[in-house]
């Protein structure tokens, strides 16, 4: 069972996906330069994926 910690963080992660990929950054990812978006996109997902293993990896004794 997950300890109520480990929720609020997933909760977290969850907020922060969601705003991270709201279309004002994007507009704003896509306005600095060509190539930009791409490259905000790709480093902002691998971030997400990259939280979300880390807090759902837990630790070895649990």
């Amino acid at each position: 069972m997950m300890s109520p910690r480990r929720k609020e963080r997933l909760v977290a992660l969850i907020v922060m996906a969601v705003v991270l990929f709201t279309p004002p950054l994007l507009l704003v990812a896509e306005r600095i330069g060509p190539g930009a978006l791409p490259l905000y996109v790709f480093l902002a997902w691998g971030g997400v994926i990259a939280l979300a293993g880390w807090l759902l990896e837990g630790r070895r004794g649990e």
